[in-house]
């Protein structure tokens, strides 16, 4: 395959409200996974590993929580004086300018930058979901296949069908069907949101449809539609690890996968490795009074309680007689003595008081507690519950 003019579009600037207080004070492709990562850091490790170099990250939403963590492109060595990575904020001016109303609008608001640029193929990829994946792999079917647009798919349970991008495949890999988010999902194969488009096509169709009646939002409303229609979209069926981390259960979820014994996705492939901001602080520490079992502990973590299945971020402190099981706590988290946590999730900064309680395995999702929240001693938040940084939405004395 001749070596092609790629560009790459993350697309960053999403509010990700689904989320709730873990996306009030950031992006959501700045939100930490596995303890020392970002979820930006997955597209743009994809991108550096595949010989991806032109990368254009798409902001809106909470700018500076995301600037903080792209560091100009160091982490993935795309602080370059030709290519590498570029930061595209909204912009005022043109009558076309402003701010972003979907996916689909945010490329087209874009599209004079693109065309100045003239990729042949522009690389489109979501800043919020975690998977590892070859693109060269894909941007060589997409070429050989002389496709319109390769979307590339994933197998999902049936019960997270209903809010993706649904798709039919024809027996030729061609889509015969695209259904965005429908109540019943008539199959349980999903665009993962990655997807490699034959530049002029779609700057083309962008601009026929700003200029028809309007359907450009998400990618999903009237862009991927009427190339499925036009026969334009083929699939490049993913075979590893994904999975769309945008709910607060998701989340959790693919932090419980990570400490699954068959390592569904392994973080620690030399050949592969995620790469991001690094934490620079102290190794882990555990007492002599702690128990483990099956958890992830960052840099700067001490341990002096039980922690079982969960993912400790930097700095979190377990004090003694504490328990934190089937659970995520992001950077500097403190569970004071006696407090239970349990299927829950943290935000940096949440202080637990002694003998507070903090979810409860059981039918109504992880808990959830935002940013620097105080959870005072002897207070519960039940099962699913939310506990705010301003207090408490669903906790009791």
């Amino acid at each position: 395959m001749p070596k092609l003019k790629v560009l790459a579009l993350v697309l960053a600037g999403g509010e990700g409200s689904r989320l709730e207080l873990l996306t009030e004070r950031r992006a959501k492709p700045a939100l930490p996974f596995a303890g020392v990562y970002r979820l930006i850091d997955f597209p743009l490790s994809n991108c550096v590993h595949s010989g991806v170099e032109d990368v254009w990250v798409l902001q809106q939403y909470r700018l500076q929580s995301l600037n903080d963590q792209l560091a100009n492109g160091r982490p993935w060595d795309l602080d370059r004086t030709h290519g590498g990575l570029r930061l595209l904020p909204p912009q005022l001016g043109a009558e076309e300018d402003g701010f972003h109303e979907g996916n689909a609008d945010a490329i087209w608001r874009n599209r004079q930058l693109i065309a100045e640029h003239d990729p042949e193929v522009v690389l489109v990829l979501s800043a919020d979901h975690v998977y590892r994946l070859d693109y060269g792999e894909v941007l060589a079917g997409h070429h050989e296949r002389r496709a319109g647009v390769t979307v590339v798919t994933s197998e999902v349970p049936e019960e997270e069908a209903a809010r993706q991008a649904v798709v039919e495949v024809a027996g030729d890999g061609r889509l015969s069907g695209f259904h965005y988010k429908p109540e019943q999902p008539p199959t349980t194969r999903v665009a993962t949101e990655v997807f490699a488009f034959r530049a002029g096509l779609l700057l083309d169709t962008l601009d026929e449809l700003a200029a028809g009646d309007g359907e450009l939002k998400d990618f999903g409303h009237g862009l991927l539609p009427r190339l499925v229609e036009a026969g334009e979209a083929v699939e490049h069926r993913m075979a590893g690890y994904w999975r769309d981390v945008g709910t607060v259960p998701a989340y959790w979820q693919a932090h419980m996968d990570l400490l699954d014994p068959e390592r569904p996705l392994d973080l620690d492939d030399p050949d592969w490795p995620v790469l991001g901001r690094a934490s620079h602080r102290l190794p882990a520490r555990v007492a002599g009074s702690a128990l483990l079992r099956e958890a992830l502990l960052s840099p700067g973590t001490v341990v002096r309680g039980e922690v079982a299945r969960s993912v400790l971020g930097p700095g979190v402190v377990v004090e003694p007689g504490a328990t934190v099981r089937d659970a995520v706590l992001l950077d500097d988290c403190v569970v004071g003595a006696g407090a239970s946590v349990e299927a829950a999730v943290l935000d940096r900064g949440v202080r637990v008081g002694p003998g507070a309680v903090v979810g409860r395995r059981g039918g109504a999702g992880p808990a959830l507690v935002g940013e620097e929240a105080r959870v005072p001693g002897g207070a519960t938040v039940p099962p699913g519950g939310r506990f705010g940084g301003d207090g408490p939405e669903e906790a009791s004395g």
